[in-house]
Formats: structure tokens, C-alpha cells, sequence
């Protein structure tokens, strides 16, 4: 019941449960991106030609960017349902602060995401540049940092989903590597796949962080009561990763302009 003391060894208890619950997420994340890189790998040799043909670094880039997907799938259908489905984040579902909103499974989703960060930021530093360059290791750092205060604290985690949200155009990334990789460069499926990406990175990275900031502006008065070091890094990190989204949709609109005027030119 609300607003009964309990004993101290209880209250031990329930933070002993959740800390083993928020370790076995991120250790789950890790092997999760182990299994998902060794069958990528195995699938791949078996359904396609080409893989045999690859080198050694692009073999683990390809491999990497299968658990790369997996991921973002999880947990852009995750997010997509505790923001929209659910009504952990409803405004009107319960007297608690959204910001102070947490779940069991998004408790689990910010674990597994770690775990994932975790595993991509040791294979970008440990075939370092070519998986990824500094700006890799920023995003991935700061990715690392909003979610383990979020997760530890249990605020602000209705930001953190809408940023992991943002993940939804991995996948279109991913496939375009491969494609070139496979020297399908040329073909109506890149083309396809690019303005998939122009325009899910232009909802989901541009128009979802203008209303996140937003969304931040009229809760406000709530933002402020998080913990200090989260308030702040609420205030800095989204700004950046902003910039960064700012940056790369600049390059993706570049790229697509220049495939479609080489499509045109072709025909």
C-alpha cells in the first residue's frame, strides 16, 4: 500500500533484485550480439555467394552490422510501444510524473541496449577506424552514459525511448553498406533503400528531436526535479546527438542526390 514503511532488509531486498535484473539485461544485450554476429556470419556464407569473396575486415563489419539491425529493431518496436501503446507514458494514466515513469520491460530494453553499445563500442576501439571513427565513439559513449543514468535512477526514460527510437533507420544504414559491399550499388533496391532512409531519418532523427525538445519545454517544471547530473546531461547530450543526426542527414541528402542524378543519367 502507498505510504507504508517498509523494513530497511526489504527495501535492501527490492534494490538487491533490481540491480541483478538491470545486470542480467545488459549481460543478455552482450551475448545477444554475440549469437546474432555468429549467424550472420553462418547465414550469410550459406545464402550468399559474395561473403566468401570479402575480406577479413569487412567480413566483421557485415557481421557487426547484423547485430547492429537486430537491435535497432528490438528496440525501435520497444520504444514504439511503451510511447504510444502502452499507457506507461499517458499523461492522463496515473498522478506520477512522467518523468519518474518506469517499467519492467523498459527497465529491461535500457539494459539490453547497453549491453549492445557495450559490444559495438569494443569492436569499434578494437579495429579502430574501421568499423567506425570518432564520431562514432562519441555517439556511442554518450548513447551509454543518458541510458546507464536513466536506468540506475529510473527518470527521464520517456527521453531515452524516443532517442532509441531513433535507431528505426539502422537497418536502412546497414542494408545500404551491404548492398555496396555486394556491389549493388546500381541497383533499384539501393535507390529504394535510399529514400527510405532520407525519410525515416528525416522523422525519426530530425522531426522526433524538434518534439523532443519541445516536449521537454512544456514539462519543464518536471525536468528540473531529476537529480542533478541527470538534469544536466539531459540539458547537453540530446543537443549534440541532435547535431550529429543534423550532420549525417546533410550527408544522406547529399548521397541521395547524387544516386538519383547517376539513375537519371543512366536511363
Amino acid at each position: 500500500m502507498v505510504g507504508l514503511p517498509f523494513h530497511p532488509a526489504f527495501m535492501g531486498l527490492v534494490s538487491s533484485s533490481k540491480e541483478f535484473h538491470w545486470m542480467t539485461s545488459v549481460f543478455f544485450g552482450m551475448i545477444f550480439c554475440k549469437i546474432v554476429y555468429e549467424l550472420t556470419g553462418l547465414l550469410s556464407n550459406l545464402c550468399f555467394k559474395g561473403y566468401t569473396k570479402l575480406s577479413n575486415t569487412e567480413k566483421v563489419e557485415w557481421n557487426n552490422r547484423g547485430f547492429s539491425t537486430f537491435h535497432a529493431i528490438i528496440v525501435a518496436v520497444a520504444s514504439l510501444y511503451l510511447l504510444l501503446v502502452s499507457d506507461l507514458f499517458d499523461e492522463d494514466s496515473r498522478d506520477e510524473s512522467i518523468i519518474n515513469r518506469a517499467s519492467t520491460l523498459s527497465d529491461t530494453i535500457l539494459g539490453i541496449s547497453i549491453g549492445y553499445f557495450l559490444s559495438d563500442l569494443a569492436m569499434i576501439l578494437w579495429n579502430f577506424p574501421a568499423l567506425g571513427g570518432l564520431e562514432y565513439v562519441l555517439h556511442h559513449g554518450l548513447s551509454m552514459f543518458s541510458i546507464f543514468l536513466s536506468l540506475i535512477s529510473g527518470q527521464g526514460q520517456v527521453y531515452i525511448l524516443m532517442v532509441l527510437f531513433s535507431e528505426s533507420t539502422t537497418p536502412f544504414v546497414n542494408l545500404r553498406w551491404h548492398l555496396d559491399v555486394a556491389g549493388l550499388k546500381s541497383s533499384n533496391l539501393y535507390i529504394c533503400n535510399g529514400i527510405a532512409l532520407f525519410f525515416g531519418w528525416l522523422v525519426a532523427r530530425i522531426l522526433l528531436f524538434i518534439f523532443f525538445f519541445y516536449h521537454m519545454i512544456i514539462h519543464f517544471d518536471e525536468v528540473k526535479k531529476i537529480f542533478p547530473l541527470g538534469f544536466y546531461s539531459l540539458l547537453m547530450v540530446p543537443p549534440v546527438l541532435a547535431m550529429m543526426n543534423a550532420f549525417w542527414f546533410w550527408k544522406i541528402a547529399k548521397g541521395l542526390i547524387k544516386t538519383l542524378s547517376k539513375a537519371r543519367h543512366s536511363q
